[in-house]
């Protein structure tokens, strides 16, 4: 068994979770389909624990948003719902600061520099959301 995590093929960063296709997971009774998800069980379990750089995060950002969009609209799958009111939570504050009149930074004054902190808010929401969708995939894969 190998000791240091594999790099993706495309743009060399280490890869920290492997999640596997709807496709994968409903052929579990398959012995060879069986061997692999136990597999990727165990790479996630060694790798998929560590801290991400934000970097790393930011790079994640579409896949991950992408993936609980379509989770949360698909009625076949099962979202824990303390799941979906923090998402839900974290899209209508950040919502309501950016409609706000009030800002950290007023456009009034500094004009397009002062778009700045509602952008930094859209950023920071984003990311809570996507690192909250990665522990959901993180314990969901892990065999735990």
């Amino acid at each position: 068994m190998c000791h240091s995590s594999s790099l993706c093929p495309l743009c060399r960063r280490p890869i920290s979770l492997i999640v596997p296709s709807e496709d994968t997971t409903q052929d579990r009774n398959d012995s060879t389909v069986a061997e692999v998800l136990r597999n990727l069980e165990t790479y996630n379990r060694l790798f998929g624990g560590g801290s991400i750089s934000l970097v790393q995060r930011m790079q994640d950002l579409p896949f991950l948003l992408q993936r609980l969009l379509w989770e949360m609209m698909d009625p076949q799958r099962t979202l824990l719902l303390i799941i979906k009111a923090r998402v839900y939570i974290a899209m209508i504050l950040s919502a309501i600061y950016i409609i706000s009149p009030i800002d950290i930074i007023p456009e009034r004054v500094l004009g397009i520099v002062g778009l700045l902190d509602d952008l930094l808010i859209v950023l920071i929401c984003f990311l809570h959301v996507a690192s909250l969708y990665r522990s959901v995939l993180y314990f969901r894969h892990v065999g735990s």
